[in-house]
């Protein structure tokens, strides 16, 4: 049985970046000109600060050098967090974007962009949001119904101080 470089290298270093409090969501090999570089992206249901990351990146670097993992040729280390617009894959990842928006690319064709309200076991309760005037609308889409799934930026929302405020005046 084969293994890749990149599933070595996960059983290598899963376990550490898990003793830091840190789940390994990503990690691959990728050759950049004749450096290559060992990318590995870590987070956290409370998310990953710039000081868990360092800190992670260090021991993984000192893990990598211990063990020659990467070979003898030269590589660059690139440790960081899920990017701003995220795709989600894995009931953790569903469960941290509770209340963000999100695109989601329905099995039987349709698409929905939607916030996450709730997520079980079998899958999530979200808010449509209401389109000319109408009034938003919940909905529950199951696992399996859900093709691709990816937070989306959102740069004018409110939060829930502002809306509350609003709603008082």
């Amino acid at each position: 049985m084969s293994t890749t470089q990149s599933e070595r290298l996960r059983e290598l270093l899963e376990p550490l970046v898990t003793s830091q409090g840190l789940d390994l969501e990503e990690i691959a090999v990728d050759s950049v000109g004749r450096k290559r570089v060992l990318r590995v992206v870590v987070d956290s249901d409370t998310g990953a600060d710039l000081d868990a990351v360092a800190d992670v990146s260090r021991a993984l670097s000192a893990k990598l050098d211990e063990t020659n993992a990467m070979g003898d040729d030269a590589y660059d280390l690139e440790v960081g967090t899920p990017g701003a617009e995220r795709p989600l894959s894995e009931h953790r990842h569903f469960v941290r974007a509770t209340d963000r928006l999100v695109k989601f690319q329905l099995a039987e064709g349709g698409e929905v962009t939607a916030r996450i309200l709730a997520v079980d076991e079998e899958g999530i309760d979200v808010e449509v949001p209401g389109v000319k005037g109408r009034k938003a609308t919940t909905r529950r889409l199951g696992f399996p119904e859900i093709v691709k799934a990816r937070v989306q930026v959102e740069f004018n929302r409110k939060d829930k101080k502002d809306m509350k405020e609003e709603e008082e005046a």
